[in-house]
């Protein structure tokens, strides 16, 4: 690798799937299916679209690439809520003492679930698709809701949450600020934190969290055996705390632990805290500093989740930093799709795997990983959008006026 003439990094990780005992231990299909069966059951819950890019697959020498697109999940534009109504869940399950076979939508929405649950003000940080989700499912379920943002949070994501009735309070500095300070006012206040983050003695409820996620994935795998395949081959996953991240390669490894996908791990480059980690490696999670100044807002967190890293260090097979013009790549790619392709409308967070993915394909200097991770005709690609159009000003700027262009060194071309 040429680090002169490349500006995207990766960390191979050869010794990865040796141990997949945490993955097994979180991510067991069972649980899968328990999430899936409480989401069946929220009004307007619809099987998200599998998007076959069969040209483009075809274009860069591909069997296939598939996208699990969120971008209308609820019509919440995020998977986000998949896991924060999951962990509502089990919040008030745990604390009425009921069944999974009693704790129905219906039963938690009632007045004799909400009288015995009493009052309860459910609280998270977030930088945008987390709270929201978090804000829609307390509204649904009759709660109260304050979300901490940091100060870099755009409108339209502020408001975003505030439509459902929660209380929005911006915090001075970054993502990890708000998370710090949401931690000792909800101390304070006697509020519940349902963050998808966890720190030493918070892991219950980003676990529900990251399993909430997994019904996703159960999704997918039908999708995916509709079309005659087994099997994603590799899967392309974007990472701010690493809780998504954590969760399909957790579900993947359990599923298949004999033979597991192939697993990249992307983040925007100047919010890699994953992949300094992988770069220490020493096994603990690391931080990295600064304004975590990524156009990929959902993916700007400088602290990994202890609790999503205990799954990466030992499955994940290669971290990846990338500038962020190749996530604003991956969305025009995405919006402007080759011929018999579908369209896809997807945020910066949602398309950086993409962009990724065409950029190590296109890239002669990244060769080396093309073979290594054995990507060719015979490979079945799996992506996840995360998100649609969170974030309108900023998908317009890039869409319409070419911001975060690709410089001209790295422009392929055809």
């Amino acid at each position: 690798m040429d680090e002169q003439q490349l500006d995207f990094s990766w960390i191979v990780r050869p010794n990865a799937h040796q141990d997949i005992s945490v993955a097994q231990q979180l991510f067991p299909v069972a649980i899968a299916r328990t999430a899936r069966a409480f989401h069946r059951q929220i009004p307007g819950y619809n099987q998200t679209r599998l998007v076959s890019l069969s040209n483009l697959a075809h274009m860069l020498g591909l069997g296939g690439i598939y996208v699990k697109d969120e971008s209308q999940r609820l019509t919440l534009n995020s998977f986000k809520v998949l896991g924060g109504s999951f962990a509502l869940f089990r919040l008030i399950q745990k604390k009425l003492g009921v069944s999974d076979e009693k704790m129905t939508f219906d039963y938690l929405t009632s007045e004799e679930a909400k009288a015995k649950a009493g009052d309860i003000t459910f609280a998270a940080a977030t930088d945008g698709n987390h709270g929201r989700g978090v804000a829609w499912a307390a509204s649904k379920l009759g709660y109260k809701c304050v979300i901490y943002v940091h100060s870099g949070t755009s409108q339209p994501r502020i408001d975003a949450i505030r439509q459902y009735g929660a209380i929005v309070r911006v915090i001075s500095g970054n993502y990890d600020h708000a998370v710090r300070q949401l931690a000792m006012d909800a101390k304070a206040h006697g509020w519940t934190v349902v963050s998808d983050t966890s720190w030493p003695g918070y892991t219950e409820i980003p676990t529900w969290i990251m399993q909430g996620y997994t019904t996703m994935f159960l999704e997918c795998q039908e999708q995916l055996a509709g079309l005659g395949i087994t099997r994603p081959t590799h899967i392309f996953i974007q990472a701010g705390v690493g809780a998504l991240a954590a969760s399909i390669i957790g579900f993947y490894s359990a599923l298949f632990p004999d033979n597991p996908p192939k697993f990249i791990v992307v983040e925007p480059d100047r919010a890699a805290c994953l992949y300094k980690s992988a770069e220490v490696n020493d096994g603990e999670p690391h931080d990295v500093d600064g304004a975590l100044n990524t156009i990929c807002a959902g993916l700007a967190c400088g602290e990994p989740s202890p609790l999503a890293w205990r799954v990466l260090r030992s499955d994940a097979d290669v971290f990846m930093k990338v500038p962020d013009y190749i996530a604003a790549r991956g969305m025009r790619i995405y919006a402007v799709p080759l011929k018999g392709d579908e369209l896809v409308i997807s945020g910066e967070s949602g398309a950086i795997t993409l962009g990724a993915l065409y950029s190590l394909m296109t890239e002669d200097k990244a060769h080396e990983l093309v073979e290594t991770l054995g990507l060719n005709e015979h490979s079945q690609v799996l992506l996840v959008n995360s998100e649609g159009n969170t974030d309108p000003i900023n998908f317009r700027q890039i869409l319409w006026d070419g911001a975060k262009h690709v410089p001209k060194e790295f422009r392929k071309q055809w």
